[in-house]
């Protein structure tokens, strides 16, 4: 069987994160340089489609940043896919070293889709205690 991280790719990725940062109605001086590193790394910057997001004329809703992920990791994924996707989109999240209420909830809804919550909860509980409290910092500095 293929995993999803077979089946995806890097641009599949990069449309995420870009949804990503969207998240909070809008991109970081931060995140914007992580995503155009990430677009000319991976030469990306002239897809047509990565350049149309890039240029942030239009902004990605929550809602099709939420069906982007659904339709990357697939029905079938497993814990590794889940990793790599969370690490990308936490590593753009804590680009500018803030965390807005609104990326503190995507995080925490991405948790729920982790194969092996019930399985192996110690590995994913450290990492849920760091996203809860910064995402309770980000609530109680939140007007």
């Amino acid at each position: 069987m293929t995993s999803a991280s077979q089946l995806h790719s890097t641009k599949d990725l990069l449309k995420i994160l870009i949804g990503a940062a969207w998240i909070d109605g809008v991109i970081q001086p931060e995140e914007r340089n992580h995503l155009h590193r990430m677009a000319t790394e991976n030469s990306l910057v002239d897809d047509p489609e990565i350049k149309a997001l890039l240029t942030e004329v239009k902004p990605v809703q929550p809602q099709e940043c939420y069906l982007w992920v659904k339709s990357y990791l697939g029905d079938r994924y497993t814990h590794d896919d889940y990793q790599t996707l969370l690490e990308a989109i936490s590593a753009l999240i804590y680009s500018d070293g803030e965390v807005q209420t609104q990326e503190a909830r995507f995080l925490l809804q991405l948790q729920e889709l982790d194969p092996d919550h019930a399985h192996h909860p110690s590995v994913i509980e450290s990492i849920l205690k760091t996203i809860q409290q910064l995402y309770r910092k980000a609530i109680a500095q939140d007007p």
